[in-house]
């Protein structure tokens, strides 16, 4: 049974609470195993710690050992949503000055209106053009601020969509975080190695991070042992950070989801027939529970969700939860806590901080039983 404690007796959890100290060292800067050798090399080989809630035992697998915690019937549900190459590169008219766009959602197709953020956000204002393109063939104007670094701005092309959009993803960079892009810049395998092998569904501009570790080999041994692969889609956007201690007054940004009628009948039947659930991912586990619109089932979803999950907190469908090593103080750390508890997910962190595992995008796995 899960490791759980009565919601009367458990204290307010505030923000400080889910702190602690992060090594800049164990921050991943590329795929663990990756030798440069080829885009696919060692999908697999990051390192798995098995965190049990009912023994609060832990162990120490590497990610192709997965296969060995599940069995026949048992349904995986993971996030197939696909990233599009977002950060783009260009310069402000007149001055010259080379600014960076970083594209989070079409607004409008026909009048190519988006959704970005501009750096440095300071010197791009309202009716500003921007140029793009190594012979500045595609230009922008901005059309409105939203926030102190976003803006909505026109791209001004003459051509079909579809022809517009393939400008886009010649131009364009995969959208790996701020923090990784600031340590290394871009490489030439983040293209194929910053995005699931089972992405299928275009819109995020951000991966989800566990999911990086599936090889076609694993999924495939998932298949022959007849573990039940379902997908969901749940477009990633780029967060906020939390700036409150009371996290009820926390609110997350809205990101599209779908969840079909025929996964939700794959689920539902597992429940019934006494398989278990495992979530790939912090944002499968947001949209399971965010479609849990019956008690105890999953139903069918198509809209959007800013569901925030933190402690104290009932989980409905999943009963294993696979995920990444977090930020503290993340709203995935959190709620990553709320599925372990805070207190066995911090002493897993600090096992996980001695034994030198590694952190964030490109970091090593947990599987929390």
């Amino acid at each position: 049974m899960p490791y759980q404690r009565q919601s009367e007796r458990i204290k307010k959890m505030k923000l400080k609470d889910y702190g602690f100290k992060l090594p800049k060292e164990l921050i991943a800067t590329k795929p663990r195993g990756f030798l440069n050798a080829s885009p696919e090399e060692n999908r697999d080989a990051a390192k798995l710690m098995v965190v049990h809630r009912d023994t609060l035992e832990i162990e120490h697998r590497t990610f192709k050992d997965l296969i060995d915690y599940v069995d026949e019937g048992d349904v995986m549900v993971a996030n197939n949503t696909k990233v599009f190459p977002a950060r783009l590169e260009g310069i402000k008219e007149k001055t010259n000055a080379k600014i960076k766009v970083f594209l989070l959602r079409e607004l409008n197709e026909e009048t190519r209106l988006w959704d970005v953020i501009v750096d440095p956000a300071r010197k791009i204002r309202i009716g500003n053009k921007l140029y793009f393109g190594s012979n500045q063939s595609l230009m922008a104007e901005v059309y409105d601020n939203t926030t102190s670094r976003g803006r909505t701005i026109r791209f001004l092309f003459d051509g079909t969509h579809d022809e517009f959009i393939s400008i886009i993803k010649k131009m364009g960079a995969p959208p790996i975080p701020d923090e990784l892009y600031n340590l290394r810049g871009i490489e030439k395998y983040d293209a194929e190695r910053y995005q699931t092998i089972y992405a299928s569904v275009e819109g995020a501009v951000m991966a989800p991070n566990v999911g990086l570790h599936f090889s076609k080999t694993l999924l495939k041994k998932l298949q022959i042992k007849d573990v039940q692969w379902q997908e969901i889609t749940l477009h990633l956007g780029l967060g906020s950070p939390i700036e409150v201690e009371d996290l009820s007054k926390h609110r997350m940004g809205s990101e599209e989801m779908h969840v079909s009628e025929d996964v939700c009948n794959v689920i539902n039947t597992a429940k019934q027939n006494g398989k278990r659930v495992i979530s790939v991912g912090a944002s499968t586990m947001r949209a399971l529970e965010t479609a849990v619109t019956i008690p105890g089932k999953v139903c069918p979803y198509d809209g959007w969700t800013n569901k925030f999950i933190f402690y104290p907190y009932d989980f409905t469908i999943a009963d294993m939860l696979l995920t990444s090593f977090h930020h503290p103080m993340s709203s995935q750390y959190i709620m990553t806590a709320a599925f372990a508890t805070p207190q066995l997910l911090h002493r897993a962190y600090e096992v996980a901080i001695k034994e030198k595992y590694l952190f964030s995008t490109y970091g090593d796995a947990m599987l929390i039983l």
